[in-house]
């Protein structure tokens, strides 16, 4: 099977391993690496690890950090809005810190790299959203608008999550964990936000078996419409609309930030060590398409 191209940040499984290193970070040894992946200690307790959440100040990106933070873990949140950043920090407390970035701009990520560990555990890329809903979907005549719609959703959801991810892969401990945010339109479609969700799910596969031998793993998780998140659009959101999206569902509803984030939060521990790869809904069955 001929391996789907991928953004040129991200190597194609044609041009191998050569080209990019994926060698263990000289600062971390293999045993430490191991230690903190398995997040346990002797006595069967928590070892904090070092979390980096893209997205973390709002929707789901806020409540993964959250539950890392609570069961004991060191979390970085980043993204684009301070304000945002700050009222999360503000709720999470000092185990949570804001580094504000353009996650779209190589020169910012470069730069916030300074700001984060030396090793990372865990790197959760929660960052996008469809930019439509505040651009507005373009007419499918003008291309000029079409141009902006794809390359601005393009941006947000995927070349975030590739420079993010290239950024920090020389400070992945072994055994760290990768979990990229999906979404149910990159199988039911949605204009540009559900073709470039669906791009996500090839790289992820990519990155799986780049990084496997190491023990890290890389899933994504692909909910439906959320509860919390900026497809509601802040609450402004038609009933008849809501109405039509809930029945969708198998379970006739909408979907918890906090469901989404208790999955993101076990792919991210030691006891998903042999899932990687995978594709994982949290739609309701809406990814079925009945």
């Amino acid at each position: 099977m001929t391996p789907s191209r991928q953004p040129e940040s991200c190597p194609s499984a044609s041009q191998g391993t050569a080209t990019h290193s994926y060698e263990k970070p000289r600062n971390a040894s293999s045993t430490s690496g191991a230690t903190s992946a398995e997040n346990r200690g002797a006595a069967g307790q928590h070892v904090a690890r070092n979390a980096v959440v893209t997205g973390g100040g709002t929707g789901i990106g806020r409540a993964v950090a959250a539950r890392l933070v609570a069961a004991g873990d060191q979390v970085a949140l980043l993204g684009r809005r301070p304000e945002k950043l700050a009222g999360a920090v503000a709720e999470l407390g000092p185990a949570a810190r804001a580094v504000p970035v353009d996650a779209t701009d190589p020169a910012a990520v470069r730069a916030a790299t300074a700001e984060l560990p030396d090793r990372i555990d865990v790197l959760i890329n929660a960052a996008g959203g469809n930019t439509d809903l505040a651009n507005g979907a373009p007419a499918a005549d003008d291309l000029e608008a079409l141009h902006a719609s794809w390359t601005a959703n393009f941006e947000a959801n995927v070349l975030s999550a590739v420079l993010v991810t290239h950024a920090l892969l020389p400070r992945l401990a072994d055994h760290a964990r990768i979990v990229n945010l999906g979404s149910v339109t990159a199988r039911s479609g949605q204009g540009s936000y559900g073709a470039v969700k669906a791009t996500l799910e090839p790289w992820t596969s990519e990155l799986a078996f780049q990084l496997g031998a190491r023990g890290i793993t890389a899933n994504v998780v692909s909910p439906g419409p959320t509860e919390g998140t900026d497809f509601f659009r802040g609450g402004d959101f038609p009933a008849a609309r809501r109405a039509f999206v809930e029945s969708r569902a198998a379970d006739g509803r909408l979907g918890r930030v906090d469901e989404v984030a208790a999955l993101v939060e076990f792919l991210a521990s030691s006891e998903a060590s042999h899932i990687t790869g995978q594709v994982v809904h949290v739609s309701g069955g809406m990814h079925l398409g009945r």
